[in-house]
């Protein structure tokens, strides 16, 4: 679908949503980003996984990668609140390849650096992570950790400072700190953070979808009466 028709589209859907979602939706895109991201490893914990995407939801991060090598990502819906509706998953789960390597390649192609969340002899404090490039952080599950491929094949390694007895915290509480500390910083230091109008139009059109009873009717009777006319 081009641009013009989704922007047609876009404005037969807002009669359907009230003018409060639709700000809303302005509102939130205004403040999305891509160019921090999350890698989340074979994480099984239902609520741990809900948590993070819930996180990625309240800091503006739009995208999560999923790798599924040995454990299926399944997010518990109580959990998210539907926070799974407003950002963009996709998922690395193919039969007989490494799907780290995968995800890791695909990203790496689009020119992020990947931070392993782990401690590390060659770690650094989150505070310290540079954000000169495009910026994809790595968590594993919480008892077993990143596999080998994917500690040995990141661009960097970060760590959460500790103060306590614990030698760490559980994933998704990592993952709410390292993101905000990171979002926070890239919203001060640059302006490349945005998503582009494109992008915009995208996440306008798909946040829409979600916002009203029967979409695909809706947008299959729009096409249909654009035919006729």
């Amino acid at each position: 679908m081009d641009n013009a028709l989704k922007a047609q589209l876009i404005q037969y859907l807002r009669q359907f949503a009230t003018e409060d979602r639709w700000q809303r939706i302005n509102k939130v895109i205004d403040k999305r980003t891509r160019y921090v991201s999350v890698i989340l490893e074979d994480i099984y914990q239902p609520h741990n996984a809900s948590a993070v995407l819930r996180s990625c939801d309240c800091f503006g991060i739009q995208d999560v990668h999923i790798i599924e090598n040995k454990n299926e990502f399944d997010p518990n819906k109580g959990v998210t609140i539907g926070a799974d509706q407003w950002i963009s998953l996709q998922s690395y789960n193919q039969p007989d390849i490494n799907n780290t390597e995968h995800c890791y390649q695909q990203l790496k192609e689009k020119g992020y650096q990947i931070i392993a969340t782990t401690p590390h002899e060659n770690d650094v404090t989150i505070d310290e992570v540079s954000l000169d490039k495009k910026t994809a952080l790595v968590f594993g599950a919480e008892l077993t950790g990143l596999s080998d491929y994917a500690l040995e094949h990141a661009d960097g390694y970060a760590k959460i400072p500790m103060a306590g007895f614990s030698e760490s915290f559980n994933i998704s509480v990592s993952a709410a700190l390292c993101l905000y500390e990171l979002s926070t910083r890239l919203r001060q230091s640059r302006d490349d953070w945005e998503l582009d109008e494109s992008e915009k139009l995208d996440l306008q059109f798909n946040w829409l979808k979600n916002s009203v009873r029967a979409p695909e009717k809706l947008i299959q009777r729009f096409l249909e009466e654009e035919k006729e006319s």
